[in-house]
């Protein structure tokens, strides 16, 4: 017969370890659940249109950029962006050397070749 010595402070030990992993548990999913709601919160940023500069319609105070400053700006990125790789010369060589035999690096010496009495 098994006895289980089980005391009040380990009951309540284990009792309160359950209670703390459901409830982080519990926020986790709450988190979760409600990450797309955060991603779709729109920061609105306040710009003054300048004098040389438009003005959406139906938007106050959002600059209109012309093809020309979008174009400029595009080609700065990629050109900033190409710098920082290493120049390549896009060779793959693969050199094919030949080994001496080696009976420890051998298949026919494998563990389950026993020997014959």
């Amino acid at each position: 017969m098994i006895i289980l010595s089980i005391d009040s402070q380990t009951l309540i030990i284990t009792i309160v370890g359950w209670l703390v992993v459901f409830i982080a548990l519990v926020l986790l999913i709450m988190v979760f659940n409600n990450i797309p709601r955060l991603m779709k919160v729109k920061v609105k940023v306040k710009t003054k249109p300048t004098d040389n500069g438009q003005v959406y319609p139906g938007q106050s105070g959002a600059r209109y950029m012309s093809g020309d400053e979008t174009a400029a700006i595009a080609l700065a990125l990629h050109l900033y962006f190409e710098e920082q790789h290493d120049e390549e010369s896009n060779v793959i060589t693969i050199k094919q050397i030949q080994r001496r035999y080696s009976p420890w690096s051998s298949k026919i010496y494998g563990v389950r070749n026993f020997p014959k009495n």
